[in-house]
Parts: structure tokens; C-alpha cells; sequence
């Protein structure tokens, strides 16, 4: 028995000044209908260097993918000037994003892969109003609470408080934000990455996880009780841990996911293990949504030097959470 082929992923612009146009041609290159996405965006800024096709359906890119890279058309206002972010160009960018989310709620896309955006053009072109993406897609979505996930084949991670001063952490830090990012995350373990019975581990916020409260006492006062009533809901938790002994090979085998305190906690480990396929995952809305781990790099843009993978990797992630193989 085969079964259907899910639908493209779409592939939203991001800012054409930086190297999203390149990376597109670049994934386009490496996968040639192997992994079908679209690109959502202005087919004058893309650089040339692979056939292009405009498309007005995203069915008819299944067929096309294979021989150029499939675009849905969005007319901005200038040429693309590489390194050199145009503030006109904005409600293109936004228009981008906004198909994207149509396109992946409505079924006609499998998921949505972000390239990077520039906040600062979109504020001065459009007065965007979000701190990023991530909060765009949830007010798209109709959705309250997300989770940022950092992804790769060696390990997983999750923030509970994100860009945030490393003093304003425990003030944030709260039993409400705690529970809510945990059954996010363990939710879309099991729903989308398809892990019956999902290991977290959690650490710790103080040194050693606060050595019995003589280096903090987060740990016995927040952290515990709410890993122990998750437990009781029947959550795999492992916890609170100290934040320098789970990331060694050994201890990775034993969780699915880290559960961190705040951002470098989580995010120095994997980038360390695995800087360029890591993969920008936003759990808890109605639709898969990955992004390559980087930002829009205007230093290279235009040279052609910059590196695909991670962008590759967050459409092979996107993909096999759709059902691809």
C-alpha cells in the first residue's frame, strides 16, 4: 500500500537583502524534487544561478520542483541589494510570511519554513509590531503560548525564558511558564515527532542544580514541585539536573529533550555539538513551522559563500514532520 506524497513546504523570503535568496537556490540545488518546497517571494531577487519557475497554485510545484525551483510570485518594491536592507520592501517580506501560515493551515502546504528576517526593516517599512517571527506566527495561528526548540540529530533543547538579561532570568522564571513549556514540548513530542513516551530532562537553574539549596534554592522551590505534579500526570521527567553534566554523550542517551533555565543554557550545548544543522522548531502551533538557525548574514550576502545547511536541514525537518520520507 504507498501512500500520498504530502504537499510541498512552503519557504517564506525572509529579508532579500540578506542571504535568504541565495540559501533557496542553494536547497533548491541540493534536493532538485528530491524534498518539494516553494519559495514564497520575489523571483527578480533571486541570484540566477538555478532555473526558476513562477507558479499560481502550489500543486502545480510537485511537477515542477524537479526541474527549476518553484516560485509563488510576490512583486516588492525594489531591486534586491544585497547587504543593504530596503525598509520598502517590508510588506512584501510580511505578505510572505502571511501566505506561508494561509498556505500551511489550509492544508495546501505541509509546513512553513522561515528564512531570516530583519526586524529592524520590517519596523521601518511596515511598523511591524512583533519582537520577531515567532510572535507573528502566533498571532497568525490564534495561538497564546509557543515553544522554541532548538533541534538536531544529536540533541534537543528548550529555553523556558529566552532573550532575556541572565538577571531578570529568575523574576521570569515562574511555575505557570515552567508547566506551560513543558507540556508544549511534551505534547509535540509525541504529536509531531511521533515518540510514544517522551524523555525530558530538566535542568536546573543554580550551579549543581543548587547543591540541596546551598547555592540557590530555585531548584526546591519552583522547579520540584512542578516537575513532581507533571509527574503525577504521568510525564517521563528527569530533574531538576545540573546543567554541566547533561550534555556529555552519555547523559544524551537517557532524554529526548532538555528542558533549560534560560537561553545559553540551552543553546551553547547544541551549537557547540552541532553549529550548522541546527533547526529553529516552534512547538504548539497549529502547523509545522522550521527555520534555519541563523540570521540574514548581510556581511556575505551576494558573494554566493553562504552555508546551506542548516536551511537544509530545517526543510528536512519540516518535511519528515509532514510525513516525508
Amino acid at each position: 500500500m504507498t501512500h500520498a506524497r504530502p504537499a510541498p513546504i512552503a519557504l517564506s523570503c525572509g529579508e532579500p537583502a540578506g542571504i535568504g535568496p541565495e540559501l533557496a537556490e542553494k536547497a533548491w540545488e541540493a534536493t532538485k524534487g528530491g524534498l518539494p518546497f516553494v519559495f514564497l517571494g520575489d523571483a527578480n531577487h533571486l541570484p540566477g544561478t538555478v532555473p526558476h519557475q513562477i507558479i499560481t497554485d502550489l500543486s502545480q510545484a510537485t511537477h515542477i520542483c524537479g526541474s527549476a525551483l518553484p516560485v509563488l510570485q510576490i512583486d516588492m518594491a525594489a531591486p534586491r541589494i544585497p547587504g543593504q536592507p530596503q525598509p520598502d520592501q517590508a510588506p512584501g517580506v510580511i505578505r510572505a510570511i502571511e501566505l506561508g501560515v494561509e498556505l500551511a493551515k489550509s492544508g495546501a502546504a505541509s509546513g512553513l519554513c522561515t528564512l531570516p528576517i530583519h526586524k529592524k526593516a520590517l519596523q521601518d517599512g511596515a511598523n511591524f509590531a512583533y519582537p520577531g517571527h515567532t510572535e507573528f506566527l502566533c498571532d497568525l495561528a490564534g495561538v497564546d503560548e509557543v515553544v522554541m526548540m532548538l533541534a538536531s540529530d544529536q540533541l534537543r533543547v528548550v529555553p523556558v525564558t529566552i532573550h532575556i538579561s541572565i538577571a531578570d532570568v529568575p523574576k521570569a522564571l515562574t511555575a505557570d511558564l515552567l508547566e506551560k513549556r513543558i507540556r508544549i514540548t511534551h505534547d509535540a513530542l509525541k504529536n509531531q515527532f511521533g515518540i510514544a513516551n517522551p524523555r525530558l530532562a530538566v535542568a536546573g537553574l543554580n550551579p549543581h542544580a543548587g547543591e540541596g539549596g546551598k547555592m540557590g534554592r530555585e531548584e526546591i522551590t519552583l522547579i520540584a514541585p512542578v516537575l513532581d505534579k507533571l509527574r503525577s500526570d504521568g510525564l517521563d521527567l528527569r530533574g531538576p539536573l545540573p546543567g554541566d553534566t547533561m550534555f556529555h554523550a552519555r547523559a544524551r542517551q537517557n532524554y529526548d529533550v532538555a528542558i533549560c533555565m534560560y537561553h545559553d543554557q540551552a543553546l551553547i550545548p547544541i551549537k557547540t555539538l552541532d553549529f550548522d544543522r541546527g533547526v529553529n522548531v516552534t512547538l504548539g502551533l497549529p502547523f509545522i513551522r522550521t527555520s534555519p538557525d541563523h540570521g540574514t548574514a548581510f556581511d556575505i550576502a551576494g558573494t554566493g559563500v553562504a552555508n546551506v545547511t542548516s536551511t537544509l536541514e530545517a526543510l528536512k525537518l519540516a518535511w519528515t514532520l509532514a510525513g516525508g520520507t
